[in-house]
């Protein structure tokens, strides 16, 4: 199993209720069921208030690397990507276990 892991972190400036961060919320959250490889799906915003956390995380699970492979390929993933491209940066980190 892979597991996948995403830390947004909004741009200077953009709040939770900001109307794009809101449809690339919703764009992800959709995901779960949409796309088969998907195992295991959490998503949520950060409780911490820490000047080092970042805004947003996904984790997920996939069974393989070539199932990360379509997911990320994937039409649907895509389109959220690119909401998010608008008002956030992030990083990844992807690891077997």
């Amino acid at each position: 199993m892979i597991r996948h892991l995403v830390l947004f972190k909004l741009n200077e400036g953009v709040e939770r209720d900001d109307p794009r961060v809101v449809a690339g919320e919703e764009a992800f959250r959709a995901l779960d069921g949409k796309i088969p490889e998907i195992r295991f799906w959490e998503l949520g915003w950060n409780v911490s208030d820490r000047p080092i956390a970042y805004d947003f995380a996904i984790n997920s699970g996939f069974e393989d690397a070539a199932a990360l492979r379509t997911y990320a390929e994937h039409p649907e993933h895509q389109a959220g990507v690119a909401l998010w491209k608008e008002f956030a940066t992030w990083v990844v980190a992807d690891y077997t276990y």
